[in-house]
């Protein structure tokens, strides 16, 4: 790559962590099409596996200042993430086989369901006494799924995991969020691992968008506490850019089916 391009992947790594902190998601879904669009990785599999990478370093190192608030439900997240894992470990398994424009096909897709969520909007749980012992058996079910479709992705899941824990255990949304970081940053990991061992990682770029993504979530964070009031219209704004993104994806790879 020339300096160029690496000041590019920092500058989209940057976006990323950005937006996550911004409007609380919705960054690492843009993370493959950047990689592939703007920085020039041109396989999909290696898009794939380094944002992936970038994503859960990103998830663990964010995780941090929500532990410190108490926003973390430990139980819930040592419950979902492992069963996540198992998917993830499926799903990545199954994406890495797949070929690379049937797979990027079915990104945009999950692009526009996401979207769609953005706009709708998260309902609060009902708080409550929590955790309930019948909760843990459907935390694990609904983690095995939102994992697979995480490591099938090579995404984060956030915006599957949130509304995941929510369903699965009734927990308010804050404590969602938080403790959702901790399964992005060990679904993501798993993906890494299974597409690392196949060569399928950049690392350099990977380091370059871990690296922005750092620098852009903290002041992802400082635009969050000024612009709390208007994050409808910002989740609105997200999800039309990721609705573009989509339909130019769309575009490109229908010839794959």
């Amino acid at each position: 790559m020339t300096v160029s391009l690496d000041i590019v992947a920092v500058l989209c790594g940057s976006l990323v962590g950005f937006s996550l902190a911004l409007i609380g998601g919705g960054g690492s879904i843009l993370a493959v099409p950047l990689l592939l669009y703007v920085v020039g990785v041109r396989d999909p599999h290696l898009a794939i596996g380094t944002s992936a990478l970038a994503v859960s370093v990103n998830a663990f190192a964010n995780l941090i200042p929500h532990a410190r608030a108490g926003h973390v439900r430990w139980k819930a997240a040592f419950v979902f993430a492992p069963a996540g894992i198992v998917g993830a470990v499926i799903g990545s398994s199954i994406g890495k086989v797949v070929d690379g424009q049937r797979l990027l096909f079915l990104f945009a897709v999950l692009m526009l369901v996401v979207a769609f969520l953005m706009v709708r909007g998260r309902r609060n749980g009902d708080g409550g006494t929590w955790p309930k012992p019948h909760m843990m058996p459907r935390l694990g079910a609904v983690g095995v799924g939102a994992g697979a479709l995480s490591g099938f992705f090579g995404i984060g899941g956030g915006f599957l995991i949130v509304p995941g824990l929510m369903f699965a255990s009734g927990m308010e949304i804050i404590y969602a969020v938080g403790t959702s970081l901790f399964a992005v940053g060990a679904f993501g990991l798993t993906t890494a691992l299974n597409y690392a061992v196949s060569g399928m990682i950049d690392w350099t770029v990977a380091l370059e968008f871990i690296a922005g993504g750092v620098l852009g979530g903290w002041l992802g964070v400082l635009g969050a506490k000024r612009l709390a009031r208007t994050r409808g219209a910002l989740n609105l704004i997200f999800a039309s850019a990721i609705v573009a993104v989509a339909i130019l994806m769309l575009w490109r790879t229908a010839k794959a089916f």
